[in-house]
């Protein structure tokens, strides 16, 4: 109950709310104090400032457990997608305790956190490569000689050494780009499963394979984590089953769901695309592999410079002159029936949380507002969320709206809370949550963001990030950059900057 005395800083007036814990799904008034919600009411709330959102939903903000995009434009560019929590957890960063301090100096419009990045300590201590920001830093060395190879006993002990030390400065979990370096040993990663088991902390994995064709398909890939979780204990996170599992995802949906019968902490996300986005020297983009995904050469577009790459020698050239160069690749056909029922399965598959693996832009240098026309990303990086409600809601009726709400906020706060207690208080429209908020049209949700325009999400009105407008009318708002970084539990608060 609400006095009727009570008054609020902020009132959201008049919206569908949606609380995808309690499943409340009615109209309410949303009170906003301190940067928490004071009240969620029946009855007309009293405010400083009072928006009418009748008419439009009103939901927890999006969360999403996997972005690259890690930047004050790209994180803007989410925003206007409703997202209010991005993280880097597939690619990590290192060293976490500078991402975080530097991220937080900048300020960023939407909160932000990183994993402790197995790829990155691989690069750093294998190949003595220069520390940078996460993507950076994997586009940077993506060509370099000894990351990618099986490491000895004692090398592999330095780089545990390090993702622990890691984890002691704030890091979220354990990425593990372990598709990027497939003949890295099976034993490092059972180490580094093992090493979260003991901190209690999860991992969040780009599986070892891609392929439909044996040795080595995504379904084994897909078995190698939930064997981690079985031999170790360790929350086992798989990312973007949508384009690892490739064409398997049936078989895979059936291992994990098992798994998770058995009691395996065994999570999933996915994104609704049939392309995937990432640098041109990935391990399983060589020109001789590129027939074990179903793909050719010119399934690959080059993002800064539009390039569809015409043939095998093209691409070999490519690699080798600039292996971090970021590309779109199509992994299989959105118009063919059997492919676009393909990637609804793994969007369907229960307990899926989406996200977006949005990517970096290609081309901009620095943080400029607008994004220029000649500045292109994958459009997963601008409108993940939107097309969500706006295709899989709206067009093909195949999720619920509750339900497309609860994947997109309260399954990926549930996936991380263990690990990261701020998790506890996002997701969430209750009485003391974050006021992490989205507020937007879902008869005119939509995203018509392309690989050659980056176009913003529309129907999203407004975006509040801890009580404070980020997007309000669907305008970005550029002297708001209020988000806060989101730790692991085990930061030694005392050794901080």
């Amino acid at each position: 109950m609400v006095s009727g005395e009570q008054r609020f800083e902020l009132v959201l007036a008049g919206a569908r709310v949606i609380d995808p814990e309690t499943g409340l799904d009615e109209v309410r008034d949303v009170g906003i104090s301190g940067g928490r919600i004071a009240a969620v009411s029946a009855s007309r709330l009293t405010g400083d400032a009072v928006v009418d959102v009748s008419d439009r939903v009103l939901a927890p903000g999006f969360i999403d457990m996997h972005s690259h995009a890690q930047t004050v434009t790209g994180l803007r560019l989410q925003a206007l997608d409703g997202v209010t929590t991005a993280l880097e957890l597939e690619a990590g960063a290192l060293p976490v305790r500078t991402a975080y301090a530097e991220a937080t100096a900048e300020g960023r419009p939407i909160n932000f956190g990183y994993s402790a990045g197995w790829a990155l300590a691989r690069m750093r201590l294998l190949d003595d490569a220069a520390l940078g920001t996460s993507f950076d830093m994997f586009s940077k060395h993506q060509g370099a000689p000894n990351w990618r190879r099986p490491a000895g006993a004692r090398d592999v002990a330095r780089v545990l050494d390090l993702l622990e030390e890691q984890i002691h400065d704030g890091a979220l979990g354990i990425g593990v780009l372990v598709g990027y370096a497939p003949d890295s040993g099976r034993d490092e990663y059972f180490a580094v499963a093992s090493l979260a088991a003991r901190l209690g902390v999860p991992t969040f994995t780009h599986t070892r394979f891609i392929s439909t064709e044996e040795p080595g398909t995504s379904l084994e890939g897909a078995l190698e984590v939930i064997a981690a979780a079985a031999g170790t204990g360790a929350h086992m996170h798989m990312c973007h089953i949508n384009s690892t599992s490739n064409r398997m995802i049936d078989d895979i949906a059936g291992a994990v769901d098992r798994a998770r019968g058995y009691g395996l902490q065994v999570t999933t996300e996915a994104y609704p695309y049939g392309s995937a986005s990432t640098v041109i020297g990935a391990a399983f983009l060589a020109p001789e592999l590129l027939h074990r995904l179903g793909m050719v050469p010119k399934n690959i577009l080059c993002l800064a410079t539009g390039e569809r790459v015409a043939d095998a020698a093209r691409l070999a050239e490519l690699r080798e002159s600039d292996p971090g160069a970021l590309i779109l690749f199509d992994w299989l056909d959105e118009t063919d029936p059997a492919d676009l029922a393909t990637l609804q399965r793994s969007l369907l598959f229960a307990d899926t949380a989406i996200a977006s693996d949005a990517v970096p832009l290609a081309g901009q240098a620095g943080d400029t507002w607008p994004v220029a026309d000649d500045i292109f990303t994958h459009p997963r990086s601008v409108g993940c969320y939107a097309r969500t409600f706006g295709w899989l809601v709206r067009e093909l009726g195949v999720l619920s709206l509750a339900e497309a709400v609860r994947r997109c906020t309260l399954l990926p706060a549930q996936i991380l809370e263990a690990a990261a207690p701020a998790m506890r208080r996002k997701g969430r429209i209750q009485v003391g949550a974050d006021a992490d908020i989205v507020v937007f049209d879902p008869g005119a949700i939509a995203s018509g963001a392309t690989a050659t325009q980056v176009r913003p999400s529309t129907g999203i009105d407004h975006v509040l990030v801890g009580g404070t407008f980020v997007v309000r009318d669907e305008q970005i708002q550029l002297d708001r950059l209020p988000g806060e970084p989101v730790f692991g539990r085990h930061r030694n608060r005392t050794e901080q900057p």
